[in-house]
């Protein structure tokens, strides 16, 4: 073999492509082309996954491949390379990367938000930069493409990582040799969106994810509707976004949830988006699965915690944990699942992690086909490029990589990544790696020497017995040079050198240290059976995977509830329907409805619970809640009417199992009041552990609006929002409501009208197709917004809080407003001074549909607790304070057809309590949502047992991983926040 040929990394330019255009003048020289061509012989070649060539050749010329197999001829003026033992791969894809496109940093301005668009004839929102093109931004990087070429990689698409749609990306050549106009292989790679707002814009709006998701999803009606032709004006954002929707459509997302989000937008819109994933897929895996979705995936899996100290321990949660443990499992969850998924380096400290993270996804099941797949093919796939990268087959570029042995191999050494025919040189080949352990001799003396790293950085360790001597070494060209000191404080030095060779002993010269030559051999020991042990325990042992749960947190299941047959014996049933309270009776449960009421029942097969001494009700239906959601408030405009609760539900949130535990089987999910017209909301059954699917009842329509301090922003700082005061309020919903009414009728007429989500949804309410909930406080405010609906015609369905709805009870009754306010809360802020305990037991004195609800997290889980009162303050009857939470709620959010009282042929949504519910020490020992078990207090202590059997085990995990000297990262708390109505900004 020639092996100066291709050890020596020779004239480049003899095989690269031409380095400038035909019509550039030549002033340094004769003017010359390059047409020979280069045959590297003797490789296995791999010329896409699953396919070897064993003895083959690979032809190039002219920056591309020529042909790859068996039996290609070397034309007359190749250059030969002879390759026998080698192997060749593609280069590596890189289908997401801001290489060579700096972010901008974030602006910062004055005290005020900024509610408007800053630029002039683009979309509406500054954060829609969708004519970004990135070749304006982009200045190679030759650090950067040095981490990535040596990381395996030929080719990358980048982009600017900036906004929510982030415009079109380049293909970039990663040819250090080349000039731009060589590397672009694409101006034009892919368009990018994500739900991250700009950094070059204050624009408030949007505010939380379910804005961002509501921006785009109206982004792309509004493009459409440009498209069409309907718009006069020119939108240069709208005409970009448009006019790049036949690249590949690629939308970043940060984890699980967000995937789910851009499936559904991918659904709504009919946009098949291409989804960076967070690394968590494993979690749901299902759902995943059923987006249908092509996915570009991370690798970063992360370090076990450093648990050492107990206290340090106790901070971390289960959910960390056991992400530490599960998500190096995904990549291989979504191969089983036959998903279609790139590799991305994105989010890696640097691109020379991707292999330690690969090799430890093989353990954890990942093929080494799928991979390659996943770093080659599918790349190339997912951007349009397959005939041009990924492959060794012909007119593809010549992206290749010249490696030791099979790629993924622990020993494996990658030499060469060429790149348009352009040789990078990764590690010379014709470097001898001597790293060991040695036994030197000079003078009649020996010396025990360990090299290290010695074809990247070499570092040598000379030790005199067990006395560390001061040494270094160089190593260049074969040639060995060792510098000791004759002692660890002394200054005077021993220098040898020799050739090295793949065999020991290497014999030379030495200059002692008094100046006089002596020779000198220098001999490999032999590995002992310490040593290697000592090398094995550094091997990362593929520790144990816990199994998932549903969900995948503390308290989860190990199976999902399912709905059972179920049969109550002799319990205090309390209906909420004509038949009262009935003592001693039976209750089955069958199909997940309410099958048979009555006394000494029987069903076969039926599981049998005694209830004797207990008490059987309905399930608590929370009217206000702001649990299981990622997010509350979008507060960038003063109406939200488009946001939907339902893209910020978090369904692994805690609050959910602890609410069951409380006996609430339902809850609305509203948003919060930081503007007058809030957003959609979710009702939501609490099926722990199941799909937000499952959760939310798509039917039930509803909305928060607002009234008060809060949407007039009293307490915020800001005074240049619309509206700043009480009378500003009233104005904006009369402004809005006639505008939706336009709207229906522009809609009706049969002309070309412009989708508009917010219009959609007040239209909605006009019709009563959609029910107002309304934040409330002031009789003023209450009677406004009962005055601004009967001037279009609908009633508002509820007021919540509603802490002076004793002084406008009898205009509430009139206007068929239900009030939905706390037990006994008052003067926690201004408006609540008039705030009184009597309050429920006045409105529903009145005749008003009345409900007690939480709007906070630690009440929802005591809402039995808060019903007692307004017997207490009031003297309500026991079953109407009862229905305060149950059947009245249910009224409320227009469901009481399915659940919120016992009754033959509705939802089996139960809780079993240990004794008369309202009591203080009533505790819900089992809590059923349509037939299933949600919570049993029996399980729950099970489940107890296991979260610290479950942290034990992997603390114990974790610690081995230190003990075996692999990287760990500091314990960290997990923070979970709380919120609320007023909660602006999602903090963790």
């Amino acid at each position: 073999m020639n092996k100066k040929l291709f050890f020596t990394g020779w004239l480049l330019f003899v095989f690269c492509m031409v380095s400038g255009q035909e019509y550039f003048p030549v002033n340094d020289g004769v003017k010359s082309i390059n047409t020979n061509y280069t045959l590297f012989k003797n490789a296995t070649l791999h010329p896409s996954p699953g396919k070897t060539i064993s003895s083959g050749s690979l032809l190039i010329k002219d920056g591309k491949i020529v042909s790859a197999g068996k039996s290609v001829n070397a034309p007359k003026n190749a250059v030969v390379i002879d390759l026998e033992g080698k192997h060749i791969y593609p280069s590596f894809v890189e289908t997401y990367s801001s290489f060579g496109v700096k972010i901008p940093e974030r602006s910062f301005g004055g005290r005020s938000p900024q509610y408007e668009a800053t630029r002039a004839g683009y979309y509406w929102n500054d954060h829609v930069r969708a004519e970004t093109n990135a070749l304006n931004e982009f200045e190679y990087d030759n650090k950067a493409a040095k981490a990535l070429v040596e990381a395996g990689f030929g080719t990358v698409s980048t982009h600017m990582a900036d906004g929510l749609a982030r415009g079109n990306g380049i293909l970039v050549a990663l040819n250090s040799d080349g000039n731009t106009a060589e590397r672009l292989l694409d101006t034009r790679s892919a368009q990018f969106f994500s739900f991250e707002k700009s950094n070059l814009s204050q624009q408030s709006y949007p505010s939380s994810i379910m804005g961002s998701t509501a921006l785009i999803r109206q982004m792309f009606e509004d493009a459409d509707w440009y498209e069409a032709g309907n718009i006069d004006t020119r939108d240069l954002s709208l005409e970009a976004l448009n006019a790049n929707m036949d690249l590949p459509q690629i939308f970043y997302g940060d984890g699980l949830y967000d995937d789910l989000r851009i499936a559904s937008l991918s659904q709504e819109t009919g946009v098949p988006f291409i989804i960076v994933g967070g690394g968590d897929e494993y979690k749901r895996i299902d759902e995943i699965k059923a987006t249908g979705a092509q996915y570009i995936i991370p690798v970063n899996f992360q370090d076990a915690y450093d648990v050492e100290d107990p206290y340090q321990a106790s901070f971390v949660s289960l959910s960390q944990m056991l992400e530490w443990n599960q998500e190096p499992t995904n990549p291989a969850k979504l191969q089983e699942a036959g998903l279609t998924f790139a590799i991305t380096t994105n989010d890696l400290k640097s691109p020379d992690m991707l292999f330690p993270m690969l090799r430890k996804a093989f353990k954890y099941g990942l093929d080494e086909e799928t991979a390659l797949a996943a770093l080659t093919t599918i790349p190339a796939q997912l951007l349009g490029k397959s005939e041009e990268l990924g492959t060794l087959n012909q007119n593809a570029w010549a992206n290749f990589l010249i490696t030791s042995g099979p790629i993924f191999d622990e020993e494996t050494i990658l030499y060469e990544n060429w790149v348009q025919g352009a040789q990078n040189i990764v590690k010379d080949a014709s470097v001898i790696d001597i790293d060991g352990s040695y036994t030197l001799t000079t003078a009649g003396k020996s010396y025990d020497v360990t090299i290290s790293k010695s074809t990247e950085k070499p570092s040598v360790t000379v030790k005199d017995g067990e006395t560390k001597l001061g040494s270094k070494i160089a190593y260049t060209d074969g040639w060995l040079n060792i510098t000791f000191t004759g002692d660890a404080d002394k200054k005077e030095y021993t220098r040898i050198i020799a050739q090295a060779s793949n065999t020991t002993p290497w014999n030379g010269k030495a200059i002692l240290l008094d100046g006089s030559e002596s020779t000198f051999s220098i001999s490999k020991k032999a590995s002992t059976e310490e040593e290697e042990e000592k090398e094995e325990d550094k091997e990362e042992i593929t520790p144990e995977v816990m199994p998932l749960t549903y969900p995948n947190v503390a308290y989860g299941y190990d199976e999902q509830p399912q709905a059972e047959t179920i049969l109550f014996k002799n319990a205090t049933v309390w209906t909420n329907e004509e038949d009262g309270i009935l003592e001693e009776t039976d209750v089955l449960v069958k199909n997940g409805k309410i099958d048979k009421i009555g006394k000494d029942l029987s069903a076969g097969g039926a599981k049998v619970i005694d209830a004797t001494g207990k008490h059987l009700t309905s399930g608590i239906v929370d009217e206000h809640s702001h649990i299981a959601a990622f997010s509350i408030n979008e507060s960038g405009q003063n109406s939200s009417a488009e946001v939907r609760m339902r893209d910020a539900v978090n369904p692994d949130d805690l609050d959910i199992y602890r609410d069951l535990a409380g006996g609430v089987t339902t809850i609305q999910l509203l948003h919060g009041s930081a503007n007058p017209i809030g957003g959609q909301s979710a009702v939501m059954k609490l099926k722990w552990g199941s799909s937000i699917d499952e959760m939310v009842l798509e039917n039930t329509k509803f909305i928060k609006f607002a009234l008060g301090e809060n949407v007039k922003q009293s307490n915020w700082g800001s005074y240049s929002r619309f509206p700043q005061t009480r009378m500003g309020v009233q104005q904006m919903f009369t402004d809005y409501f006639q505008r939706a009414k336009e709207y229906e009728a522009k809609k009706n007429s049969g002309e070309p009208y412009r989708t508009d989500y917010e219009m959609e949804t007040l239209m909605d309410v006009l019709n009563e197709e959609r029910h107002i909930t309304s934040h409330s406080y002031v009789q003023s405010e209450i009677n406004m917004l009962m005055k601004v609906a009967d001037s279009f015609d609908f009633n508002v369905n509820t007021f919540t809080h509603i802490l002076e709805g004793y002084k406008v009870a009898d205009k509430m009754a009139e206007h068929g407003v239900a009030g939905s306010t706390f037990s006994d809360w008052w003067a926690y802020k201004y408006e609540v001074n008039d705030a009184i305990p009597y309050n429920a037991a006045i409105m529903w004195s009145q005749g008003v549909l009345t409900g007690i609800n939480s709007d906070d997290a630690e009440m929802s889980r005591r809402l039995n607790q808060e019903a007692a009162k307004t017997m207490k303050y009031g003297g309500v009857p026991e079953e109407e304070a009862w229905k305060f939470v149950t059947l009245n709620p249910a009224k409320m959010l227009h469901i009481d057809d399915r659940t919120g009282s016992i009754k033959v042929g509705k939802d089996a949504d139960l809780v079993l309590w240990s004794t008369y519910p309202m009591s203080v020490s009533a505790v819900a020992e089992k809590t059923l949502v349509e037939g299933a078990v949600y919570f049993d207090i029996d399980k729950d202590k099970e489940l107890k047992e296991k979260v610290e059997a479950k942290k034990n085990k992997l603390t114990t995990m974790m610690l081995s991983a230190k003990n075996k000297g692999l990287k760990t990262q500091p314990a960290k708390k997990e923070e979970k926040q709380r919120l609320d109505c007023d909660t602006l900004e999602t903090l963790y």
